[in-house]
C-alpha cells in the first residue's frame, strides 16, 4: 500500500512539474511574441510643429518612412547629444540613410530653441529633422507621444535645465508606435529593435 502511495505521489509530482514547465514556456512565448504596447501612453493625438527642413510637420507626416523620434533640447548637457550620436551610429551600422530611416528631434525648450537655433545645433547631426513650436504646440506634441518634460529653477544667471523623457520612440512606416529604445540601452539591443522596425 505504501509503495502504491509512493508511485501515485511521484506521478503527481511529475504532472505538477510538467504544468509548471508548460506555464513557464507559455509566459515566455507571450513575453517575446506579444504585440507591441505603448508603455509611455503613446496616443497619436494631433500635433503641428515647424520643421527645420521647412514647412509644418504633423502626426500625418510620420507615415511613409520609419522614424526614430526623440524629445530633448539644445542646451542638454549629455543625454541629447549622446542619443543623437548613437542614433547616427545605429543607422550607419545598419547601412541606412535618412531616406530610409528618419531621425526626428523635438525640442521641449521652445523658449530658447528657435527654429534657427535648432537647425544650427542639428547641423552636427546630418539628416536629423528638428521640430519646434510654441508652448501650446510643444505640449500637444508631448501629449501625442506620452513624453514629459519639466524645467528646473533658473540659477543666478538665468540658466536652467529641462528634465525630459529620454527614450527614443520607434515609429513604423504606417506612423504607428513600435516600441522604445531606452537611454543607455546596449547597442546590440537597439540595433535589433531598429532592424525589426524596418521590417514591420
Amino acid at each position: 500500500m505504501a509503495e502504491t502511495n509512493s508511485v501515485a505521489l511521484s506521478r503527481f509530482r511529475i504532472i505538477l512539474w510538467t504544468l509548471v514547465v508548460v506555464a513557464a514556456l507559455g509566459a515566455t512565448v507571450l513575453f517575446f511574441f506579444r504585440p507591441p504596447t505603448a508603455p509611455l501612453a503613446v496616443t497619436g493625438k494631433p500635433f503641428a510643429l515647424q520643421s527645420t527642413l521647412g514647412g509644418t510637420f504633423t502626426e500625418a507626416n510620420l507615415k511613409g518612412t520609419p522614424s526614430l523620434v526623440f524629445f530633448g533640447y539644445t542646451h542638454c548637457p549629455d543625454v541629447c547629444p549622446t542619443t543623437l550620436a548613437e542614433s547616427a551610429a545605429w543607422k550607419q551600422q545598419l547601412g541606412l540613410n535618412a531616406d530610409q530611416l528618419r531621425t526626428i528631434f523635438v525640442t521641449v525648450d521652445p523658449k530658447r530653441d528657435t527654429k534657427e537655433v535648432l537647425a544650427d545645433y542639428l547641423s552636427a547631426f546630418p539628416g536629423t529633422i528638428g521640430l519646434v513650436g510654441d508652448d501650446a504646440q510643444t505640449t500637444a506634441a508631448k501629449a501625442s507621444f506620452g513624453a514629459a518634460s519639466e524645467t528646473t529653477e533658473p540659477d543666478a544667471d538665468g540658466f536652467y535645465l529641462v528634465n525630459h523623457t529620454a527614450s527614443v520612440f520607434l515609429i513604423n512606416k504606417n506612423g504607428s508606435f513600435e516600441g522604445t529604445i531606452a537611454y543607455g540601452e546596449p547597442t546590440d539591443a537597439a540595433v535589433g529593435k531598429i532592424r525589426k522596425l524596418m521590417g514591420s
